[in-house]
């Protein structure tokens, strides 16, 4: 038996899309998985994280965690922000909530997934008891 050989990923070739309307769109989605990473970043591994994107009409969006204003005016002024107790009481009581939001979403997406399972396997014997009592079934779906 010959294996087929795969393609795997494919470079693709940077070229600038020339539709507007096209153009528009892409950045749309682009934009929504950007500030969607930037946010699982910031969660996983506890940093703050800051983009501002201009789209093709030159409309400014940002995202931020845990505010734009602050990660920006911090980046301006170049001065660190002072690292104290009650700011690193904050910053793990946060974390603490963080992590277990992240927990309670892992186990129900994961309950998700077997009941998503559950319900194809039940389909399948339904669809499978139809074929077998065929007479049974409503004349519409005959």
């Amino acid at each position: 038996m010959i294996k087929k050989p795969y393609m795997g990923r494919q470079k693709l070739s940077l070229v600038k899309i020339s539709k507007k309307n096209h153009l528009q769109v892409t950045f749309s989605k682009r934009r929504t998985g950007l500030f969607k990473k930037a946010s699982e970043l910031a969660t996983l591994c506890g940093v703050e994280t800051g983009i501002i994107v201009f789209s093709p009409a030159n409309k400014p969006f940002s995202f931020g965690h845990p505010y734009v204003d602050s990660i920006v005016n911090r980046f301006l002024s170049r001065n660190p922000q002072p690292d104290s107790g009650v700011n690193r009481l904050i910053e793990a009581h946060r974390n603490a909530n963080i992590h277990e939001l992240n927990m309670e979403l892992t186990q129900v997406l994961n309950e998700l997934e077997v009941e998503r399972k559950r319900g194809e396997a039940l389909d399948k014997i339904r669809k499978a008891c139809r074929k077998q009592c065929w007479w049974k079934s409503p004349i519409v779906e005959l």
